[in-house]
């Protein structure tokens, strides 16, 4: 299937049988026909590449509106205007909103988004009024696609592709990560800000923070986020 559909093909197992299913015209079902001897085709309406887009819608948070290319900003709101690609962060999972609207309600100073994904909390951050604003990331896709998402949205942030884990970091006022529960964990370990926003996580979890105390917490959606502050 693969020479016929390179751009791919789903595989449906059916019992002992595994269905190979495309989209394609009728060149290709010629081919699909010649290569495997039989096939079934069903008509689908036009449009059909581009009805993910349905499921992306934007949002409302922490004063900020928040949503993809194709829809149209209202006139007279900040906005940050982030593409589903390659990298976490859209702004409509509950983690992503729970740290914009905890961050919207700090005081106003240097940040860094560890962890970044789209860079859309990074953005948010700079919106708000935040900065410097830093984003760093493991995966050289999304620091691309951070930096994508920044200039989209006319702004700047300092990008670079680092292992907040690991690497060294700068000082900063307050650090968000949007990332899951151990990795927070060892992050705040490290001790990298006085004041840290924290997800990626679900309600029922807390991080281990030895030196820290929570001050706040949101939750959405059964997924929470905090407010630490360093002792």
């Amino acid at each position: 299937m693969l020479p016929i559909a390179p751009a791919g093909f789903e595989e449906v197992e059916l019992g002992d049988v595994l269905e190979l299913a495309v989209y394609t015209d009728a060149a290709g079902e010629e081919q699909v026909e010649a290569a495997f001897g039989s096939s079934a085709s069903v008509f689908v309406e036009p449009g059909w590449e581009h009805r993910w887009r349905e499921f992306h819608r934007p949002v409302r948070v922490g004063g900020l509106w928040i949503g993809p290319p194709w829809v149209p900003p209202p006139a007279g709101e900040p906005t940050v205007v982030v593409d589903p690609g390659r990298a976490f962060g859209t702004g409509a999972h509950a983690t992503t909103r729970a740290c914009i609207e905890l961050l919207s309600g700090q005081a106003r100073g240097s940040v860094l988004d560890a962890g970044c994904g789209s860079g859309v909390i990074a953005v948010a951050a700079a919106r708000l009024g935040f900065g410097p604003v830093l984003a760093f990331d493991v995966d050289p896709v999304a620091v691309e696609t951070a930096a994508q998402t920044a200039s989209a949205n006319g702004v700047t942030l300092s990008l670079a592709e680092a292992d907040v884990l690991v690497d060294e970091l700068p000082r900063v006022d307050l650090v968000v990560a949007n990332i899951e529960l151990l990795a927070v964990e060892r992050l705040l370990a490290r001790r990298p800000s006085s004041m840290a926003i924290t997800s990626g996580y679900l309600a029922d979890e807390t991080p281990s923070a030895e030196g820290w105390r929570r001050a706040d917490r949101v939750e959405l959606d059964g997924w929470a986020a905090d407010v630490f502050t360093a002792l």
